[in-house]
């Protein structure tokens, strides 16, 4: 992270300096090659000497290099900075320490958002504290910790329990209630850390943006991804898809700019091929979007899109959790073959006692409990308090506290 500091100071002086000539270009050239070389060392390398290995019948030993926390995330700031120089949309920073806080910001720096240096160019040195702005970070945060500790954490573990269980053995309802807790745990883990970075950015007077907009309430795969994990789709919209030529071009170059996009998207997400076929089965159907599902789809009842969405989405996050192929066809069996057990004890074991808690997440997965919170500050009161009691206590007495982002 240090270097990538030093790296991309350096860079964009340069770049500044040298505006409107050939050597402003090679610093830039120069910067993201080496922020890239940096991310694909550190993250792909075991990756690419298996695929070499299984290849060519080697046996190369792999690095099992340890990969430094939230790299994903600097490695993508850093380079927004350096981008943003070039193209005169951000002030070169001279004050190195002003360039490092904006890389090394804790709140956001482990799971996002991914924050572009012009978001916060002018909250660096000209930041405005006051007690608004702390109250509403707390309350943030304590509802980011709620979504993390009370929701993703339990509804995590009865994912955990079926997602180790034998494929073989589930009944069609068992399958579908784990993959189902799980698309809720990612999204309140992923949302609950945003929101509580969120929330620290302004108990210190930064403006973040939004992370996450209830992107199980589209009625599309193309509103989807525009309400999950914005910051990543705009990072790759501004700085991938348009300068590729984005929609503005041959219909045949447009295709292939989405599908490097999404190809990308899904590596990004980690060194494995369920990851790149997660990538690519969204670019798929976003292009069959575009051409036109999108138009059928607005034609449709409300009930019948949304539900054509939450299905596509269950489909994906099984792919994107279970890393084995063979294992993925066996869950996508036990989910769809109908020959199969429908209910059984296992089932109603899982859902019997946990049936609060789905229901909850359910519910808070929508605009309801924010609409009511935001109309009632009594009962916001009660519930922010008692959701960090709550929290407060699962993290003293649980055992269980996964972090879905270490591969970031």
């Amino acid at each position: 992270m240090i270097f990538s500091i030093f790296s991309d100071y350096i860079h964009a002086i340069i770049i500044d300096k040298n505006r409107g000539n050939i050597k402003s270009k090679i610093a830039l050239i120069s910067s993201i090659i080496i922020n890239l070389s940096l991310l694909a060392f550190f993250k792909y390398s075991d990756f690419l000497i298996s695929i070499y290995n299984n290849i060519s019948n080697n046996n190369i030993p792999l690095l099992n290099i340890v990969l430094p926390i939230g790299i994903s995330f600097y490695t993508f700031q850093t380079m927004s900075y350096s981008i943003d120089v070039y193209r005169n949309e951000a002030p070169v920073q001279k004050n190195i320490i002003s360039l490092a806080s904006y890389i090394t910001l804790f709140p956001q720096l482990v799971a996002g958002p991914i924050v572009r240096y012009s978001d916060i160019a002018n909250d660096l040195n000209n930041r405005t504290h006051n007690f608004d702005k702390l109250y509403d970070g707390v309350c943030r945060f304590i509802i980011g910790l709620s979504k993390k500790v009370i929701l993703a954490n339990n509804l995590g573990i009865i994912w955990f329990n079926i997602k180790s269980s034998n494929y073989n053995n589930l009944s069609i309802s068992t399958a579908w209630l784990g993959i189902i807790c799980f698309t809720l745990q990612i999204y309140f883990d992923f949302s609950g850390y945003s929101d509580m970075a969120i929330g620290l950015g302004k108990m210190f007077g930064f403006s973040f943006l939004e992370n996450f907009n209830y992107p199980y309430i589209s009625k599309s795969i193309t509103e989807f991804w525009r309400r999950w994990h914005m910051s990543l789709g705009i990072w790759f919209r501004d700085y991938v898809y348009i300068p590729l030529g984005g929609n503005r071009c041959a219909k045949s170059r447009w295709l292939f700019n989405i599908i490097v996009v999404w190809f990308l998207t899904g590596l990004w997400h980690g060194a494995s091929f369920n990851f790149i076929l997660w990538g690519l089965y969204f670019g798929f159907i976003l292009i069959l979007e575009k051409l036109f599902l999108l138009e059928k789809l607005k034609s449709l009842p409300n009930i019948v899109s949304h539900l054509y969405v939450i299905i596509l989405i269950l489909i994906s996050f099984v792919l994107f959790d279970i890393t084995s192929f063979n294992d993925v066809f066996k869950y996508y069996k036990a989910m769809f073959n109908f020959n199969n057990v429908l209910i059984d004890k296992t089932f109603l074991y899982y859902l019997v006692p946990n049936i609060s808690i789905l229901i909850i997440g359910i519910l808070a997965s929508t605009p309801i409990f924010k609409n009511i919170l935001s109309k009632y500050t009594i009962i916001k009161f009660i519930a922010l308090v008692l959701g960090l009691i709550i929290s407060t206590a699962f993290l003293v007495d649980s055992t269980f506290n996964p972090f879905l982002y270490f591969r970031f």
